[in-house]
């Protein structure tokens, strides 16, 4: 099943065993994507070369501790990404954890790991801006 075929199934297949398969799939090649990924990543990290010169010795530690930001950033991913696999096992996957509604499948083809419907994460995000006004 394609991202096509998915979007054209009727509402009553919300979920269905097609569907879960579908999206297992996805999470699991996103995962495996994104952990060979950081392996490199890491790998690059411990053969940086070393300079004498302070300048390059400066922007070497400047590159690395971006690269470090961005590593944390894919591991918390993959943390999502291992979340929602669970979700999927469980049975839950696709349901909105605040209201019990379908999340959508447009959505979840955006963002995989989403655990909100639209309307949800509307309200947590008017929140978080009201929170952050005070």
């Amino acid at each position: 099943m394609n991202e096509r075929e998915l979007l054209a199934q009727p509402p009553e297949s919300y979920m269905s065993e097609p569907q879960r398969a579908f999206f297992k799939q996805l999470l699991e090649t996103q995962r495996e994507e994104l952990s060979c990924q950081i392996d490199s990543e890491f790998q690059a990290l411990r053969t940086l070369e070393y300079s004498a010169d302070a300048a390059d010795i400066a922007t070497r530690e400047e590159q690395r501790q971006w690269q470090l930001r961005q590593l944390e950033r894919q591991k918390k991913l993959i943390d999502k990404l291992d979340a929602a696999l669970d979700r999927l096992a469980q049975g839950t996957y696709g349901w909105c954890e605040e209201t019990g509604e379908p999340i959508g499948i447009a959505r979840l083809l955006l963002r995989p790991t989403a655990t909100l419907c639209i309307e949800a994460k509307q309200r947590q995000e008017q929140r978080e801006r009201h929170v952050r006004q005070d």
